[in-house]
């Protein structure tokens, strides 16, 4: 029998076969027709190659999604054939198969991009249950791209990653609304994209040829934030010794983004009301009417109904930039986006850092998928960058993962409760004693264990120790904590 015909079994010619394609890559017969028969039934397209040297025939003729290899093999290695491979193409999966374990020989495949190894004898089950892991996962990277072009958002889609239901919801809510006028509010938690969100929306309306204007008002201080929406006149305040315009005159025709809308003290909610309801506003010190022809988007990771009932928030305000509402799913409730999500992250910081980590081993998503994301996306961004930045291998391995999402973290959101587990021996007053002092530690200790168990994200750690978002930042700035 010629190479190309022991080397090539399938029932249909290639063009009309839409089934991911595996090579299975043997000098066994009796394995190589057990996983062929194993996978076809599974429903993959499947090849055949009984040494090295025919494999690498196979990858030069033929596409292939998925490489499933022997290492030892008496003319070419599995490992030579993986590199190959590799080089043909740098998206294809690979697992490697031994009866020889080998330390040394596994992790030279990780290294060359391979996602898993198994050693002889193995579970069918378990190699069917990771192939179609893996198989899925680069599936559903491509229907996230088909997806974003059916929705005609090459633009302001291109990083809002995601094709789970709840994302689904989201995504058409955008298409619905971007074309209106309305005001929209965004709510979700912290990290979950709401900024992304807002400029999708912006991008898709009858004003995406205009400005779109960003403010987080929880990251202004209360004395500047009326100058930076509104603007002032020369002499308003000490320093202003000339005209400047507010990033609503900033934003005329097009939209803005109020971010973090629950920071917004009770004064500026009156000022923001006004320009809602009468679409005009002064500047502070100015007696002239200045016209807002602006689309309002706000944002917040708080629960205004709530704030509302406290009497924090402005009831009339909330039903006026409440005329639409989005609700962002948290990363917990779209599970099925997490490999899309890290496979997208390790793709850009890898291209940033100008390194060849190509893709993420099965048991590191594993640890991702068994994570409870309590910073979310951003929380997630944050961890690929750092694995790659760390990652000495061309496959993200589980050691280069943060040690709160590894295995030996508990990779829980931290329990006001818990704290007091870690509250430190409260020092005998005697002479000397300094209360200030003190305070400052308690103040250190506790922000620091928020942060690092929020994932390094503010907000969040804000509402894990009960804090505003702006005594957070004031201490966490006083402190160097980041």
């Amino acid at each position: 029998m010629s190479t190309s015909m022991s080397a090539r079994v399938v029932d249909a010619p290639e063009e009309a076969s839409a089934k991911p394609r595996i090579l299975v890559v043997d000098d066994e017969p009796s394995m190589r027709d057990m996983l062929r028969i194993v996978l076809r039934r599974d429903g993959y397209d499947v090849l055949v190659a009984e040494d090295g040297r025919q494999a690498l025939g196979v990858l030069e003729r033929e596409r292939v999604d998925l490489l499933l290899s022997d290492i030892r093999m008496a003319d070419i290695s599995g490992v030579d054939v993986l590199r190959a491979a590799k080089q043909s193409n740098q998206n294809i999966i690979a697992f490697m198969m031994t009866a020889f374990a080998s330390t040394e020989t596994a992790v030279e495949a990780m290294r060359l991009g391979a996602v898993d190894y198994f050693t002889k004898p193995f579970s069918m089950d378990e190699l069917r249950l990771k192939v179609r892991q893996h198989v899925e996962a680069s599936r559903l990277k491509q229907e996230n791209v088909l997806l974003k072009r059916v929705l005609n958002t090459s633009h302001s889609f291109s990083n809002i990653i995601g094709r789970s239901e709840p994302m689904l919801a989201v995504f058409r809510m955008i298409e619905t609304i971007a074309r209106t006028n309305s005001t929209v509010l965004i709510t979700g938690e912290s990290g979950t994209g709401k900024d992304l969100v807002a400029r999708a929306v912006h991008f898709n309306s009858l004003r995406h040829d205009q400005p779109f204007v960003a403010l987080n008002c929880g990251a202004i201080p209360e004395t500047l934030l009326e100058s930076e929406l509104f603007g002032h006149m020369r002499g308003a305040f000490t320093g202003a010794d000339q005209n400047k315009k507010g990033l609503l005159e900033v934003a005329e025709r097009g939209t803005i983004f109020l971010d973090e809308i629950g920071e917004m003290n009770a004064a500026m909610q009156v000022k923001l009301l006004r320009v809602l309801q009468e679409r005009q506003f002064r500047r502070l010190g100015g007696t002239d009417e200045v016209r807002a022809d602006v689309r309002v988007i706000a944002a917040t990771n708080q629960e205004l109904p709530r704030l509302v009932a406290e009497g924090r928030f402005r009831e009339d305000l909330f039903y006026r930039i409440n005329v639409i509402g989005v609700q962002l799913p948290s990363l917990r409730d779209r599970l099925e986006d997490i490999p899309l999500l890290a496979d997208h992250f390790l793709a850009k910081f890898s291209t940033q850092m100008e390194k060849p980590v190509r893709a993420i081993s099965g048991e590191a998503h594993e640890r991702l998928a068994a994570y409870r994301w309590p910073g979310n996306v951003r929380e997630l961004e944050n961890a690929i960058e750092r694995a790659v930045a760390v990652e000495q291998t061309p496959a993200l391995l589980p050691e280069s993962l943060p040690p709160h999402v590894r295995p030996d973290g508990d990779g829980l959101v931290l329990d006001p409760e818990d704290l007091t587990a870690t509250l430190p021996e409260f020092p005998a007053l005697q002479e000397g004693f300094d209360l200030e002092a003190r305070g400052e530690d308690f103040y250190r200790h506790y922000i620091a264990l928020a942060l690092e168990r929020s994932g390094g994200v503010q907000t969040k750690a804000a509402e894990l120790l009960g804090m505003s978002f702006r005594s957070f930042r004031y201490y966490a700035k006083k402190f160097s904590l980041r």
